[in-house]
C-alpha cells in the first residue's frame, strides 16, 4: 500500500525569485507520480513547501478524480505563533484535507520528528525541496533515504546537480 503514497518534506522558506519554477516542478512531478498510480499524498502542514504541496494536490484534484490529501500534523497547536494570514491559509487547507492525522495531542520537543517519520513510514516516494545540509527537512530525506524510498528534490538544478 505505501508503494502508492507520496509524501512531501521541504524548507518554510522558499526564494520568491523560485517560487514560480519550484511551483512548476512540483505540478509536473505531481502529474507524473499519479500517471504512474500514485492517488494518495501526504503533507506535514507547515509553512513553506508543505503549503505549497498541499495546495497543488487540492487544485490538481479538479482534473485528478482520484487523488486524495491527507494532512499529518505533528501537534493540534502547530500554528500557534503563527500570523493570522498563514493560520487562515492552514486551515483552509485542512478543511479541504480528504483526512487528517496527529501525530501528537500536544507539542512537544520530538513532535515534529515524529510527525517526518510517519510521512516516511507510511510512503513509498518522498517528493522534497531539499537545499540544505542541516534541519528537518534533511533529517527526513535522510531518513527516507534509509527506508529505501525513492527520493525526487525539485531544488535541483537542471544540470541534475542537488543544491547543497
Amino acid at each position: 500500500m505505501r508503494e502508492k503514497i507520496c509524501c512531501f518534506t521541504g524548507h518554510r522558506e522558499i526564494p520568491l525569485e523560485k517560487r514560480a519554477e519550484i511551483a512548476d516542478r512540483l505540478e509536473r512531478i505531481i502529474v507524473s507520480l499519479y500517471q504512474q498510480g500514485i492517488q494518495t499524498y501526504e503533507a506535514g502542514g507547515a509553512l513553506g513547501f508543505d503549503t505549497l504541496a498541499a495546495r497543488t494536490v487540492i487544485r490538481l484534484r479538479e482534473s485528478c478524480s482520484n487523488m486524495k490529501l491527507i494532512l499529518v500534523l505533528p501537534c493540534l497547536t502547530q500554528t500557534r505563533g503563527w500570523k493570522p494570514e498563514d493560520v487562515a491559509e492552514y486551515e483552509s487547507i485542512k478543511a479541504q484535507a480528504d483526512h487528517v492525522v496527529y501525530t501528537a495531542q500536544q507539542y512537544t520537543r520530538g513532535c515534529m520528528h515524529k510527525r517526518n517519520r510517519y510521512l516516511v513510514d507510511n510512503s513509498g516516494v518522498c517528493v522534497c525541496y531539499l537545499t540544505k545540509e542541516r534541519g528537518g527537512t534533511a533529517y527526513t530525506v535522510n531518513y527516507a533515504e534509509k527506508r529505501k524510498l525513492e527520493i525526487i528534490n525539485i531544488a535541483v538544478t537542471r544540470s541534475g546537480k542537488q543544491k547543497l
